[in-house]
């Protein structure tokens, strides 16, 4: 079923009635020491521009995910968390198979994460080489989230869809506690998780230790995570900090694979089948195992009151063996960089004080990989073994200021990137070297207030996305040097507005975005994925969000509060000038990518700490191939969570319960595009259910 995005707005509104999407600009806080549950309306900021920022009046396109929706969700992973995001998908194939797509550059995304450019705190958690390990995180390890969507080259390096900025704590709210939490559910769900934090006059630091297991709704789709991240921060003296973040993650996941839509009908549950000659996922035994470490030190030093240095410096060491369909694959893969600015303010008697920052962010990223034969599950005979080292760095500099009422934001960026390639066997060569053009990414945006409480604002920017090794290096084991960078310019207006007493806030945006030279995933006969440049897109699109209080938080009613939220992407995203041999696909429909999206949601607080959360997910028909002759039908997801809070003294309980999938919809959460033999479905899990349990110990 296809509906006019006339009809999703108007089902939207009726959702809104019975559901809604948490987006909330609320910021709610747990019970306080006098055991009742208390909430506050605070100023929502933040910090991806160097300095806080209240989000109203920030010219730019950014959705905040902050800590309290995370922790309405399940806790097993961001991706309910994260859809309530206009403009933004994430998709699981099966458990800890993560992509995540800022306006449509899911394109490029076969598994993994591609043209988004992702920090943990202050550390670029991107690789040089493009690629992004997100589900090496536990959703319960996470405090915040930052999306900026659509081109942001200008002071984040190359990217055109966006980036999105993970903040593992919020340094200013820091309290001295330890958490203990554990949670079991259907398919076998296990998830446990341990913090520490500490804070003090100088020096704070968190820890966490989480443990994730399940047996996966699929055949051979089982999960199983251990990660440990802990994060420190330390005031040598009253000018200066250091911080450091260190995460190291153990992931092992099987991977069912795709099927066809016959098998769909017969037994979602099926892994991908034996097709003649060619195995299946459990003979061959199908599955990603990575080891990571990843680490970085930042300095802050600030010399007087107008002069500040950042720097920071990370690295990263990652294990990555995949036992697939067609092969064995494994890669070492090492990453080193630095990023550092010096922020200046510039005082001024006509306007507000400019702060202008200028730096420069680099990064090396050396991969060494292996094809061996898949004998089902174990390597065999060498099949392919290359070597390639991706180097990108960038110069930027960036202004903002206000001018009487407008705010102002001038930056601009010049982007280097390369990579040395080369083969690991006989006869071992010189490496070669492909270097792209260095390109300047500009960005310009204003805001002005209408009133106190409505902003309106403009921004044009210009993305730049050269290909990923993962591209270049694809499953067919070929070196494809000759792929082009995506390009293009966007250009975006929209209105943003908090009531005064910060009970309702709603934003609303459109935006046109051209892009040349975009990279998609084609599959040849044997089943081996490569890529190439087809055309452009053409990508015109709205997304709003809305959030208010329709019975605002209060500890004298029976109903304490509700809060009714929705966010809707309206995508019309179309090929220009894409045609492969005599197929002509200009003017189709973006592969991947749904028309409209609609996720609304109510939350109900009640006496005695008692809570109800319930959402509600449309999402439209999806274009599985880029000759659009197959898609995906739209859904209807409906989601449900309960939760009740006990203290004793200085102790806090929660009980939650929640179900997903509650009307046992079929869907696929996370489709695999392009694909051959019609193996295009990855169905998701039918209604489950978990229940969890937490202490946090004042």
């Amino acid at each position: 079923m296809h509906l006019k995005t006339s009809e999703v707005l108007k089902k939207s509104i009726v959702f809104l009635l019975i559901a809604g999407n948490t987006f909330n600009i609320k910021a709610q806080t747990k019970a306080d020491s006098t055991k009742t549950k208390s909430q506050t309306l605070n100023e929502v900021t933040i910090k991806a521009y160097f300095s806080k920022k209240p989000l109203l009046s920030i010219p730019s396109s950014i959705s905040v995910i902050d800590s309290q929706q995370i922790s309405q969700t399940s806790g097993t992973s961001l991706i309910s968390a994260v859809n309530t995001a206009p403009g933004v998908r994430m998709e699981e194939r099966s458990p800890g198979s993560y992509r995540l797509s800022i306006r449509g550059s899911l394109l490029r995304s076969p598994f993994g994460i591609r043209n988004v450019k992702i920090y943990l705190d202050d550390f670029p958690l991107t690789d040089a080489g493009g690629n992004t390990y997100l589900n090496l995180l536990n959703a319960n390890s996470v405090h915040s989230l930052e999306i900026l969507k659509g081109p942001e080259a200008s002071i984040y390096g190359s990217n055109s869809g966006g980036v999105v900025i993970i903040n593992t704590t919020n340094p200013d709210k820091l309290s001295t506690k330890a958490t203990a939490a554990i949670q079991g559910g259907s398919f076998g769900l296990f998830n446990q998780k341990f913090g520490l934090q500490k804070k003090a006059s100088k020096y704070q630091f968190t820890f966490n230790q989480s443990s994730q297991k399940s047996n996966g709704y699929r055949e051979n789709s089982a999960l199983e995570r251990n990660a440990f991240q802990t994060s420190h921060q330390y005031n040598y003296s009253a000018k200066g900090n250091l911080k450091a973040v260190v995460l190291f993650s153990d992931l092992n996941y099987n991977a069912p694979g795709g099927i066809t839509e016959a098998q769909v009908a017969t037994n979602p549950k099926l892994s991908r089948q034996r097709a003649g000659n060619t195995p299946g996922a459990i003979e061959q035994k199908a599955g990603v195992h990575n080891r990571t470490i990843f680490g970085g030190v930042s300095n802050e030093f600030n010399f007087s009151p107008t002069v500040k240095h950042v720097i920071a410096t990370y690295g990263s060491s990652t294990n990555f063996s995949n036992p697939f369909i067609t092969n064995y694959e494994r890669r070492t893969e090492k990453t080193l960089g630095l990023r550092t600015y010096i922020e200046l303010t510039i005082p001024s008697a006509k306007t507000a004080d400019i702060k202008w920052q200028t730096g420069l962010e680099g990064g090396t990223t050396s991969s060494d990989i292996l094809n061996y034969a898949n004998l089902g599950g174990v390597a065999g005979k060498l099949q392919a073994a290359d070597q390639l080292a991706a180097n990108q760095y960038f110069v930027f500099t960036h202004a903002t200021t206000n001018f009487k009422k407008l705010t102002l934001e001038g930056a601009v960026s010049l982007n280097y990137f390369n990579f040395n390639y080369g083969s690991l066997v006989q006869p071992v060569k010189p490496l070669s070297k492909r270097t792209f053009k260095a390109q300047i990414m500009p960005r310009f945006a204003a805001s002005y207030p209408v009133f106190n409480s409505l902003w309106v604002r403009g921004s044009a920017s210009r993305g730049y996305s050269p290909p990923t090794i993962a591209e270049v290096r694809a499953s067919d084991n070929n070196i494809n040097a000759n792929l082009q960078a995506e390009s293009g310019w966007n250009y975006e207006t929209g209105l943003r507005y908090k009531a005064n007493n910060g009970l309702i806030y709603a934003d609303a945006v459109v935006f046109t975005f051209q892009q040349r030279n975009a990279i998609v995933r084609r599959v040849n006969e044997a089943d081996q994925e490569y890529f190439l440049n087809a055309g452009g897109t053409k990508q015109t699109g709205l997304e709003f969000q809305f959030s208010a209080w329709i019975l605002s938080p209060s500890n004298t009613r029976f109903i304490n509060g509700i809060q009714l939220t929705n966010s809707f992407t309206y995508s019309n995203f179309k090929f220009t000038n894409y045609q492969k041999a005599a197929d002509n696909y200009s003017g189709n429909h973006l592969t991947g990518v749904p028309k409209n999206t609609s996720v609304s949601s109510i939350l109900i607080n009640l006496p005695s700490l008692l809570y109800i959360y319930t959402t509600h997910n449309f999402t439209d028909a999806i274009p599985l191939n880029d000759a659009n002759t197959v898609t995906a039908s739209s859904y209807h997801l409906f989601q449900a969570k309960v939760g009740k809070q006990l203290w004793f003294n200085h102790t806090m309980c929660e009980l939650n319960a929640g179900a997903d999938n509650l009307f046992n919809k079929k869907y696929s959460l996370g489709n695999d595009l392009n694909a051959l033999g019609g193996r295009f479905y990855n169905p998701a899990p039918l209604r489950n259910y978990y229940l969890g349990l937490s202490f946090t110990f004042k």
